[in-house]
């Protein structure tokens, strides 16, 4: 077949220097450009998405052991998505179709309904606003809950970044955070932290090195309206900003040590999140949404490049 898409149809949003491709399925973001330097590292119309490029991660982020957790006294049991580590990861809205709501220039609302299934027994209304203006990419999240109870859920994002020419080790990182979560070997929460002073210590730009992030950073160093920015720059003073709202408690970090080929250690995966990973069993920083309640969240990229 030619032509074959399999993130279906293709939306681009322009605004002054910069555009976005926005997908079909998954409603997920595959490139970004600003000034004509590809900021996202995202994949072809022809190509599978590659680990989580662009990705929503809903209605959980990151990882549940077991994929079993409790709720309202009533045990549930979802598919294992991460086989090799007996987890169920990043939700279940990415390989779902997503439809266009709302189309005008530099803005793109897409729009999706998680039927309730095995291991999540809720509906979901879901929205997904993207935005191009003069600070950048701006993507708004509303979640609402259709059913007669209340829902548990988290909201992630996967977007890769990375400046061209540079790979991950020449990169300087900054993250504000106070602490990460320490992992086993399945990649779930054992415990947490504190940076400050350590090798995990980003709370001032400092490079990344050889370090290997797949971290999720907590207890965040808030700006002025309880937002808070994670950033990347380059030597050359290039650089990248990774923002998100008050609805976001947590980072994750990772370096894409672990892809292979061209995607090894090009870009850094930072994902902004709700919840931490298995909160669906901690319950911790887990948005419990009323029937009929709507939740909002907002992150954004905007970009630092020169003239």
């Amino acid at each position: 077949m030619t032509n074959f898409r399999p993130s279906g149809t293709q939306w681009t949003l322009s605004h002054g220097d910069q555009t976005a491709t926005v997908v079909e399925v998954g409603g997920g973001l595959r490139g970004y450009s600003v000034g004509g330097t590809e900021i996202l590292d995202g994949y072809a119309e022809g190509e599978l998405c590659p680990a989580g490029s662009g990705q929503l991660l809903m209605p959980w982020p990151n990882r549940i052991r077991d994929g079993h957790y409790r709720h309202a006294g009533q045990a549930h049991q979802l598919p294992l998505s991460e086989p090799s580590l007996h987890n169920a990861i990043h939700g279940l809205v990415r390989w779902l179709p997503w439809h266009v709501a709302e189309q005008s220039d530099g803005l793109l609302a897409l729009e999706c309904g998680l039927e309730p299934q095995i291991g999540y027994p809720w509906r979901l209304d879901l929205r997904v606003e993207y935005r191009l203006g003069d600070l950048g990419l701006t993507v708004t999240h509303h979640v609402a809950n259709r059913s007669a109870d209340p829902a548990p859920f988290g909201v992630g994002t996967h977007p890769y970044l990375r400046i061209p020419g540079h790979p991950v080790d020449e990169l300087t990182l900054t993250v504000p955070a106070r602490t990460r979560l320490l992992v086993d070997g399945r990649m779930l929460p054992i415990g947490a932290a504190k940076v400050a002073g350590g090798e995990f210590d980003f709370t001032e730009p400092r490079r990344i090195g050889a370090l290997e992030l797949d971290t999720a950073f907590g207890d965040l160093v808030r700006d002025g309206d309880g937002g808070s920015t994670v950033s990347i720059s380059a030597p050359d003073g290039r650089a990248v900003h990774v923002w998100a709202d008050a609805n976001f408690h947590w980072w994750q970090l990772f370096t894409a040590h672990t892809l292979t080929g061209e995607r090894h250690r090009r870009a850094v995966a930072i994902e902004p999140m709700t919840c931490p990973p298995d909160a669906m069993r901690s319950g911790r920083d887990l948005i419990e949404l009323a029937p009929d309640e709507t939740w909002q969240g907002t992150w954004g990229i905007r970009a630092d490049l020169g003239a």
